[in-house]
């Protein structure tokens, strides 16, 4: 159901969102750091920023840079383009300033938009050999400026153009590698929206969308779901225990998405019972969630988790549970990610021939998402459908290990090494071998208070359950595996930590 402007539906994504955030007027926003600022304040941004492009001699459909952090200036630059309909391609700011200047020139778009703090030598240097125009943004006034020496652009220069109906370039997690971009069409914004809300309508006292994800990349969604909606948004810098927690306790949330990590995290900080009372229920995405977490969270707390799938090219879930399934499958398809929405078709298909497989048979998924295209898009996740249509997942297929001839791959080896009651998690990945080309290696994170088992207590224990070749060649045990921002293992990281 879109939001009503004027007495009639918009007819484009970006109208709604417009219609969305002009709503608020004087009414709370975004909730950031303590504080509410009202729909004129975040508004405030988005003009002050597109007069800035102006007297920089930007083309008003040209693509602009974000260095972006979950932060009010930030938040409010992307959606005051978003109603605008100015396409935003995100960098990230917790690279080194010389990865963010080089993707600045990479990037070569007409302006470049960062807080004062990201504005490096290293940046202005690399958005002057782009002739990239360049505008600060602040919290506290002035909120909006140029930076010195980039007042406007170099019109001499060739820069990106828009992309037609592109709205943002997101960035991928970057578990496996350097993060890659990827280009969302303001038409698939819909279905965001949707995936987030399930297509439900929250009343006007309903608690505030909850977004902490980092913005750069899928959650963004968050944000955009909850001002297309003119919903209240609660957002924090970073995710913290207890930055989640007083905003659970303070605004009444029912309903989260969370990473598998931050269950953990919940239940390490022995977080009260009363602190998370007013959850209907968590959604877990973005990785793999062990059983014994998921059963021990939901015995302490009471609080149901279900299990949820997307990816950055989709903008948002392929799949999800509706109180409908809960309740007639909940038990009986527990591990499952559920059904595909609506707008979209799954299959399972072999990997060398493409053929689709039987219901129940594990292969590569496929989507075809309608407002994407007609096209069918493999993912890397190895997944099994049954024949009522729930999806399983059992891995990725890109991070299989091919030792010498036999395929290994990593989350069977990891859910074997987590089921030992002194590891609390793990990460396998392939290292170079001369003889066999790959084989996997190990890091295993010790539970708090506990000594590291010993490499061979491991082995043995993946030997047990696995055929031979799925042992580690070696382990090594952490007080905290390498995450990235968006609360990921890294495995170059952990690749890192094999010394041979």
């Amino acid at each position: 159901m879109a939001i009503r402007h004027n007495g009639r539906v918009p007819d484009s994504f970006t109208e709604a969102f417009a219609a969305g955030l002009a709503g608020y007027g004087d009414g709370p926003c975004i909730e950031f750091d303590g504080r509410w600022y009202t729909g004129h304040e975040v508004s405030a941004y988005g003009q002050a920023i597109a007069s800035a492009l102006d007297a920089a001699d930007v083309a008003r459909d040209a693509p602009i840079g974000l260095v972006v952090r979950n932060r009010l200036p930030h938040a409010a630059a992307i959606v005051g383009c978003l109603a605008a309909g100015r396409s935003v391609s995100m960098i990230y700011s917790f690279q080194s300033a010389q990865a963010v200047a080089g993707d600045i020139e990479k990037l070569a778009l007409s302006a470049i938009v960062a807080e004062g703090r990201d504005w490096s030598d290293a940046a202005v240097a690399a958005a002057d050999r782009a002739g990239s125009a360049g505008v600060v943004i602040s919290s506290t006034a002035p909120i909006v400026g140029a930076v010195p020496g980039l007042e406007r652009r170099d019109t001499s220069r060739q820069h990106a153009q828009a992309e037609p109906g592109v709205a943002l370039q997101i960035l991928t997690s970057g578990t496996t590698g350097p993060p890659k971009r990827q280009a969302i069409k303001a038409a698939v914004l819909e279905r965001t929206v949707f995936s987030v809300t399930s297509g439900e309508r929250a009343a006007p006292d309903a608690p505030p969308e909850f977004a902490y994800w980092q913005f750069g990349g899928i959650g963004v969604c968050q944000l955009i779901a909850g001002i297309h909606n003119g919903r209240r948004v609660v957002m924090l810098e970073r995710f913290t225990v207890e930055g989640f927690v007083n905003a659970i306790k303070t605004y009444g949330i029912k309903r989260s998405g969370v990473q598998p990590a931050v269950i953990r995290m919940l239940l390490d900080a022995d977080v009260a019972k009363d602190d998370l009372a007013s959850l209907e229920f968590l959604i877990s995405a973005s990785g793999p969630l062990d059983p014994e977490t998921r059963d021990e969270f939901e015995r302490r707390y009471g609080i149901p988790i279900r299990l949820a799938y997307g990816a950055t090219e989709f903008a948002g879930s392929l799949c999800a549970w509706t109180p409908e399934m809960v309740e007639e499958f909940g038990e009986s398809k527990r591990h499952s990610v559920g059904r595909a929405l609506p707008d979209t078709e799954l299959r399972i298909v072999d990997p060398d021939s493409g053929a689709e497989a039987a219901p129940g048979a594990q292969g590569l998924l496929e989507a075809k998402v309608a407002p994407i295209g007609p096209d069918w898009i493999r993912t890397t996740d190895i997944a099994s459908v049954d024949e009522d249509g729930f999806v399983f997942l059992h891995g990725r297929a890109d991070g299989a290990i091919n030792r010498g001839g036999f395929k290994v791959l990593p989350e069977t080896v990891r859910r074997v090494l987590v089921a030992h009651p002194d590891i609390r998690d793990a990460c396998v990945v392939g290292v170079p071998d001369a003889r066999l080309g790959q084989v996997p290696f190990a890091a295993v994170e010790v539970a708090p208070g506990t000594t590291p088992p010993p490499d061979d207590e491991l082995r043995d224990l993946v030997r047990q359950h696995l055929p031979v070749y799925n042992v580690p060649v070696a382990f090594v045990a952490v007080a905290e595996l390498p995450r990235n921002p968006a609360l990921k293992v890294s495995l170059p990281a952990v690749a890192a930590l094999y010394r041979g």
